[in-house]
């Protein structure tokens, strides 16, 4: 049975087209125009996997309030929030909101469907036995590539799939520098160098929550990044 997909997009034409492109990938998509429309669908059933927009008409945080909700009804429900919104505060704010990953509109549809499939790959393996071969651990850190999970001293770290992959390509060298088009192509991503700074800031910041001590992510300047080998 195919993976149901709910879209909460304001604008007719947008969501028509997210649409089109995820139903060409064998997707089953619902499409919502306003928070209480999909809050009411969400709660007669959840979808496999939300993609939210942050303002949704005159309901300007419309989404952020919709991604609480769903999150608290599951935390495991994948949501992913699509938005022309890109400010590092709203960034910050979706994740903080407990959303998997947040993308703006002038993402590519082949990125962004490359990182719901990537979604997908991890709610499986979540559900699976861990295997050893598919751990990573360098000092107090411990990644499972299958599962795309983050643990930092053995607690989890609440990393997006971007964020993931520029983690699991400095730690696996450890003291080798990655400059920023190594850690697009790692995150298959496309990014400019303001929005790769935010995000190696953003996940400093995850880690420093959990080890206010924490220093493994080096800026080499001009250069760009390494971890920090102990």
């Amino acid at each position: 049975m195919p993976h149901h997909i709910a879209i909460v997009e304001d604008e007719a034409a947008l969501a028509a087209n997210y649409r089109d492109a995820l139903q060409r990938q064998g997707f089953q998509v619902s499409v919502h125009r306003d928070r209480q429309s999909a809050s009411a669908a969400f709660l007669r059933q959840l979808p496999d996997l939300a993609i939210i927009d942050v303002g949704l008409g005159d309901d300007i945080e419309g989404g952020f309030e919709l991604c609480r909700e769903l999150r608290s009804q599951s935390p495991e429900l994948p949501i992913v929030f699509l938005t022309a919104r890109d400010s590092e505060l709203d960034i910050i704010s979706g994740l903080r909101l407990g959303a998997d990953d947040y993308l703006t509109k002038d993402i590519s549809q082949a990125h962004m469907l490359a990182r719901i499939v990537a979604l997908f790959r991890r709610m499986r393996a979540l559900r699976e036995p861990e295997l050893r071969e598919h751990i990573i651990a360098q000092g107090a850190l411990t990644l499972n590539l299958e599962r795309m999970t983050a643990h930092w001293q053995g607690e989890p770290v609440p990393l997006t799939v971007t964020e993931f992959w520029m983690v699991h390509t400095l730690a696996r060298h450890p003291g080798h520098v990655k400059n920023r088009q190594q850690l697009m192509e790692s995150a298959n991503v496309v990014l400019d160098d303001n929005t790769i700074t935010s995000h190696i800031k953003r996940v400093r910041r995850k880690f420093e929550t959990l080890d206010p001590g924490f220093g493994a992510i080096e800026t080499a300047y001009g250069m760009g990044y390494r971890w920090r080998g102990d």
